[in-house]
């Protein structure tokens, strides 16, 4: 995917960005251009106050029990195997 005629733009990223970004890479060549072409942003996102009125006007989402079995997973839950290690 690489022309001589295509356009170009310099960014900066926190360190931590650009490994989440090169994590993302399906292949060692893939550019990151290509991966972020790849991503899927939400048309419409919810603000931590539109979440909070929404939560004022029709209440909670989930029902005490619902949040407790849900910490009760969270809690019993290990994390993946990082096969990338494993080699």
């Amino acid at each position: 995917m690489h022309n001589a005629c295509m356009a170009t733009k310099k960014i900066s990223l926190k360190l931590e960005a650009y490994e989440k970004l090169r994590r993302a890479r399906r292949y060692a060549s893939e550019s990151f251009s290509e991966v972020i072409l790849r991503a899927v942003w939400p048309e419409q996102t919810l603000t931590g106050a539109e979440l909070l009125a929404l939560c004022r006007r029709h209440g909670p989402f989930f029902s005490e029990g619902e949040l407790g079995r849900t910490a009760e997973a969270k809690r019993r839950d290990k994390p993946l195997e990082d096969k990338r290690r494993a080699r």
